[in-house]
């Protein structure tokens, strides 16, 4: 599989609840984009959420960063990009937001996650070989 196909990109508008009394959206929220972009980006490899559970682990988000470059704001329309740069020992999936029409980069972050035996809550140390056969990538 080429790295483009680890990647997946959504379009999104802002909702008027998402932001803060300056009219931007909230910090906190960025995170819930960056939520929607990886679902749909596992989704795509049939290995979201409950997939993942399926096959035994679980999949925590240990490390998260975020720079916020230029605000979102109000029904901005957006291009959420997002691409799985890691997936050896640990899933590192980076993030970039976009104006769509402009095509400024507004917004660039990254989420780590390590798998985790359901049973046993043991954190793995190499990513299960699920993973790579869903993504289809090589072992290492």
């Amino acid at each position: 599989m080429l790295m483009h196909d680890l990647t997946e990109e959504i379009a999104l508008s802002p909702a008027f609840h998402d932001c803060d009394p300056m009219q931007v959206v909230w910090h906190g929220n960025y995170f819930k984009y960056f939520e929607i972009a990886r679902c749909a980006l596992l989704q795509r490899h049939d290995y979201d959420y409950p997939q993942m559970q399926a096959s035994g682990f679980l999949w925590p988000v240990v490390d998260a960063r975020v720079k916020y470059i230029r605000p979102l704001r109000f029904q901005q329309a957006l291009r959420v990009v997002a691409r799985i740069v890691e997936w050896e020992n640990r899933l590192k999936i980076t993030y970039e937001i976009f104006d769509a029409l402009s095509g400024e980069r507004l917004t660039r972050a990254h989420t780590i996650q390590v798998a985790v035996a359901a049973d046993s809550g043991e954190m793995q140390y190499l990513c299960p070989p699920i993973l790579w056969q869903k993504l289809g990538v090589s072992a290492p």
